[in-house]
């Protein structure tokens, strides 16, 4: 028991010092570590992903709110885009979280383990745009946001990450301040965390298997609180600390890192 909180402690420090210094989505690793802690909270191996999914967006939700709670406050939100982008994550989450939980456990272990092999390709290879906080500038508001909002949010619920990773270079490409990215990032992905994590947790799709005391739905709450103190106490430290490298150097770094998880959820199966 010892093992799997710390395990779980681990990765929300993990979680919060990607999303914090990368200004990408720290889900993944979250996904990969409840996808092996789980079972030996007795969790039945059927439910295994779905439950890792769910609880993955769950335990964003505290650090989104306060990260968002920042933003706002540095008046770093777009609104006008915001207003585009969350409604259309809502329906995305609504229908991907419909979705997830209709898959079987192996095919939604391959999808996230291909997607972990996807966002690991991109970032090792994709090119590095360098923009400073001065760049930009535009407030993207066209009506196809909602639709590339829908995208990211049915994207996002199946594999259970917070978006941040398409959203922010998304409103980067249409000339927005990378700050102003993120804090618009922060405030949709708290909508689309909450959609997702109300909508596993409501599901009119029961699980197929009695699930472990704590569980509301698909969601683990204990585990979920877990991973959100480890998140929001701990990842401060290690954004501090990792300032000190490159953030090319951090990138491959995590890039090999999602390869290793991809492999090991695979395997896991």
């Amino acid at each position: 028991m010892f093992a799997s909180v710390a395990l779980l402690l681990l990765a929300g420090v993990c979680a919060g010092f990607l999303g914090g210094l990368l200004g990408i989505g720290g889900g993944l690793p979250v996904v990969a570590a409840l996808s092996v802690v789980l079972p030996t909270l007795g969790v039945p191996k059927m439910e295994v992903m779905h439950v890792s999914v769910a609880t993955s967006l769950a335990a964003m939700i505290l650090t989104l709110l306060s990260s968002a709670i920042a933003h706002i406050r540095r008046r770093s939100v777009l609104w006008a885009s915001s207003r585009r982008i969350a409604p259309g994550m809502m329906i995305g989450a609504l229908i991907g979280t419909h979705l997830a939980v209709l898959l079987p456990e192996g095919v939604l272990r391959l999808v996230i383990a291909v997607f972990c092999l996807v966002m690991a390709g991109m970032m090792s290879f994709g090119k590095q745009q360098e923009l400073s906080s001065a760049d930009g500038g535009r407030i993207p508001q066209s009506t196809w946001l909602i639709g590339a909002g829908s995208g990211i949010g049915f994207i996002s619920s199946v594999i259970g990450i917070g978006g941040g990773s398409m959203t922010v270079p998304l409103l980067v490409s249409l000339s927005a301040k990378p700050v102003e990215a993120i804090g618009t990032s922060a405030v949709c992905g708290l909508t689309l965390a909450l959609t997702s994590a109300l909508s596993y947790s409501m599901s009119v799709h029961a699980p197929s298997r009695m699930l472990p005391w704590g569980t509301l739905g698909y969601v683990s709450l204990p585990a979920a609180a877990l991973i959100a103190v480890g998140s929001m106490t701990l990842a401060p430290v290690g954004v501090k600390v990792a300032h000190t490298l490159s953030s090319t150097a951090l990138k491959r770094v995590f890039a090999l890192f999602l390869v290793v998880i991809g492999v090991l959820i695979v395997l896991g199966g």
